[in-house]
């Protein structure tokens, strides 16, 4: 994992004074999120890159990286605090759904 967080820290920063912080392409001010919502609909890599020329290859992989592993970090912190219920191997929780 260690490895993964230096690939998107090259890649991915929060600063205050930039989309008040959200996670975006350095350099830039393309929000991670906008990346991953555009893939989300239409994984066309060559339509992204035509809409932001700006953006390459390495940074929509440090995208993915970072959404994998928040997920990743969410799991762990799921894992910490669920409390076995009795009759239950793991607590179960909806995933939220992102519109």
């Amino acid at each position: 994992m260690a490895h993964g967080q230096a690939a998107f820290g090259e890649r991915i920063v929060m600063d205050p004074e930039i989309l008040t912080g959200k996670p975006t392409i350095r350099g830039t001010r393309i929000p991670v999120e906008l990346v991953l919502a555009k893939l989300a609909r239409n994984p066309d890599l060559g339509e992204l890159f035509e809409d932001y020329p700006r953006l390459t290859l390495e940074d929509v992989k440090a995208c993915l990286e970072y959404a994998r592993h928040l997920v990743e970090r969410d799991q762990q912190r799921a894992r910490r605090s669920a409390r076995p219920v009795s009759g239950d191997h793991a607590a179960r929780r909806p995933c939220a759904v992102i519109a």
